[in-house]
């Protein structure tokens, strides 16, 4: 299982947000790129980077971040938010992400992902799904949708999507467990699918559960932000 270390940006800095809500804000580092390296010092090679203010204004905000810290690293990076144009598309692969991640779009505009998918090559996108209560939400989790998570997969599956993260809205930032029944659910239904579990990771033993139950990554945030998880304790799993 690989660790994927998350660095959510507003205003160029580090920081994370509970349950999705902008007023409830945590700047850690002033310096994204500071914390990539130290990620990357610790033998870590991927990074989940997200662009809030991009997901707010639904256009990329945040890619000289991108800029800077796919240059100065080799980390694998996927970068999200606010990405709704063929113009987004290009800015995020020529700012130096490996994967492009994706989400409402997929869900609101089908045909456009598609195309992408089309275009560029579907293993060059990383799906988020957010879910309550097993329908996926949207618009940073203000609204839920008539979409079941596992026919979603479904339709992107058969598009040759490859990896998809999926994110329980109840569990993210709160440090209280994954939805270790919900991706035990998706990785049974979809076994050959690359599976990362993302929100609620707190412990050591939260990983391992997440392993043992087959997932192929996991997103860490906050927990290593509030010191809950060590980069020592990460790296056991390198």
């Amino acid at each position: 299982m690989v660790i994927i270390p998350a660095i959510d940006i507003i205003d160029g800095k580090c920081v994370r947000l509970t349950q999705g809500d902008y007023a409830q804000k945590t700047i850690y580092n002033q310096q994204p790129l500071e914390v990539a390296k130290m990620f990357e010092d610790a033998g870590l090679q991927r990074l989940h980077l997200v662009d809030l203010d991009g997901a707010k204004a639904g256009t990329v905000k945040n890619w000289k971040v991108l800029e800077t810290i796919a240059s100065k690293t080799k980390l694998t990076i996927d970068f999200g938010g606010g990405i709704k144009t063929n113009t987004d598309v290009d800015i995020v692969f020529n700012s130096g992400a490996a994967l492009v991640t994706v989400g409402s779009i997929a869900v609101k505009d089908k045909a456009t992902f598609v195309s992408w998918l089309h275009q560029y090559g579907a293993d060059k996108f990383l799906l988020g799904a957010d879910v309550k209560d097993e329908k996926i939400a949207v618009g940073g989790w203000l609204e839920t949708t008539d979409v079941w998570i596992y026919d979603f997969i479904e339709t992107y599956v058969q598009q040759g999507v490859q990896q998809i993260f999926c994110t329980d809205v109840s569990k993210d930032g709160k440090l209280e467990g994954p939805a270790t029944e919900l991706y035990k659910n998706i990785i049974t239904k979809f076994p050959k699918l690359h599976f990362i579990a993302s929100g609620g990771v707190a412990t050591v033993q939260d990983l391992e559960v997440l392993q043992e139950i087959g997932c192929s990554g996991a997103i860490v945030g906050k927990a290593i932000y509030e010191n809950r998880l060590s980069i020592s304790d990460l790296k056991s799993f390198i």
